[in-house]
């Protein structure tokens, strides 16, 4: 069998569960496998039914593996939910023979992570931000610089155990391991932003189902990570409790026809659009314009959060020079970016997915930052750990394996050199008789 080097990722979210396989070809990778169920059992992130999470998981995973030809044993996946928090740290240790090893980046990075975090949290990730050698700040690569004073600025990300146990044991009942977990926020960041926005400064804006993630870069690092509970799920609620109408119309009609805003630069405002009744009523025709009246507002409240979220940790627009970078399903809302701008007068454009070979077609979309940013992560692992989280399946050998028809013939064999030995066996007996 050949050897090839998969890895698989898999967006756990409120509203959609994604698997997306790739296979490392030259350190580049090529997506092969795809995978996308309704989610069930998920409410703001966080597991509520395991059961229902396990099952959505399987089936995503079970899709992906069909499109790969491959068996996936390992997946790195995605946490969110408001009970993630963050804070900035830094760490100062004394340089050992007078220049930066690895052990003096170590022993730095250990002294920053002895903050207090609350007993039911732990530690997801601890990001280097920045070391800075004897009063010399902005140093990037430490290893080999002459000093005696070593700081170490880092951003560490908790969340709550149990809800990254739940998301685990859901996992592990699909027969699945997980190889990391990785906060959403900074695998849409990575997907989505380019190295000169983090570096001028940018704040990304993952507008999901049930939660709204932030996260902010100045001069090329992660300064902040936030979690709001209010996402697209409220918008397809206003709706449905609005026009009267189940909420998987509802859902449907935001995904299709919804705008944020009736400015008048929007197009089709007028147009009429069918809305399902409840019970065996007549459905009923609206205009756009009345989809702008009802969706705008809460869009507008979702985006205000995020703006207060920035001002209450230190981060002004001032610093976020390259503006605001929207991405997730409800980014994809007509109007959206205009919305935005206006709120934290700054430009805004919508994150798209950078190009990755295979089905890019498809993926090239908002909603699948989160799943590619998650894939980009289980890249770097597996080439650095040199590790693959599935192996290929032939179907020619699993559907008739070579030793199914050559069995009854090797059997048959045996039985009549058994049958030979014995008839001889009895010939002389009889021989030895008579004779």
């Amino acid at each position: 069998m050949e050897n090839k080097q998969y890895v698989c990722a898999l967006d756990i979210g409120t509203s959609k569960v994604i698997a997306l396989i790739g296979e490392i070809i030259d350190e580049e990778i090529h997506i092969v496998g795809l995978g996308q169920v309704e989610s069930r059992g998920l409410k703001a992130g966080m597991v509520n039914n395991i059961d229902a999470t396990a099952q959505a998981i399987r089936q995503a995973v079970g899709e992906a593996e069909h499109m790969a030809d491959c068996k996936i044993r390992s997946v790195t996946i995605g946490i969110s939910g408001n009970h993630i928090s963050s804070r900035n740290s830094q760490g100062v240790v004394k340089i050992k023979d007078g220049e930066v090893t690895q052990a003096d980046i170590e022993r730095a990075k250990e002294t920053a992570k002895a903050v207090n975090i609350p007993p039911d949290h732990q530690v997801l990730h601890t990001v280097v931000q920045e070391y800075i050698i004897d009063n010399q700040p902005g140093v990037r690569e430490p290893i080999g610089m002459s000093g005696i004073r070593l700081d170490t600025r880092v951003h560490i990300i908790t969340g709550a155990a149990t809800a990254l146990q739940n998301l685990q044991k859901c996992i592990e009942r699909c027969g699945l391991k997980v190889d990391e977990v990785v906060l959403q926020p900074l695998a849409s960041a990575d997907a989505v932003l380019t190295e000169d926005e983090k570096e001028l400064g940018v704040c990304v804006l993952d507008i999901g189902g049930g939660t709204t993630d932030i996260a902010v870069y100045t001069n090329g690092a992660i300064r902040h990570t936030a979690v709001i509970p209010i996402a697209g799920d409220l918008i397809t609620r206003d709706l449905a409790q609005a026009l009267r109408t189940p909420y998987g119309a509802a859902e449907r009609i935001k995904i299709f026809h919804g705008v944020a805003t009736d400015h008048p630069d929007i197009e089709g405002l007028d147009e009429m659009v069918e809305v399902p009744s409840v019970g065996d009523r007549p459905p009923r025709q609206i205009a756009r314009r009345v989809l702008a009246s009802i969706i705008g507002p809460r869009v507008e409240e979702i985006l205000e959060l995020a703006l207060n979220e920035l001002r209450r940790s230190g981060f002004p627009e001032d610093v976020l020079t390259s503006g605001v970078v929207l991405t997730g399903g409800a980014s994809l809302l007509n109007g959206c970016t205009d919305l935005a701008e206006n709120v934290f007068n700054l430009p805004a454009r919508v994150g798209v997915p950078q190009e990755i070979s295979g089905v890019s077609e498809r993926i090239r979309n908002p909603r699948y930052a989160t799943v590619i940013g998650l894939l980009q992560t289980a890249q770097e692992r597996a080439l650095h750990h040199g590790s693959s989280a599935g192996v290929p399946v032939r179907r020619r050998d699993s559907e008739a394996p070579a030793d199914h028809t050559p069995a009854p013939q090797r059997s048959h064999a045996v039985h009549e050199e058994e049958d030979g030995e014995s008839w001889w066996t009895r010939t002389k007996q009889w021989i030895n008789e008579k004779f």
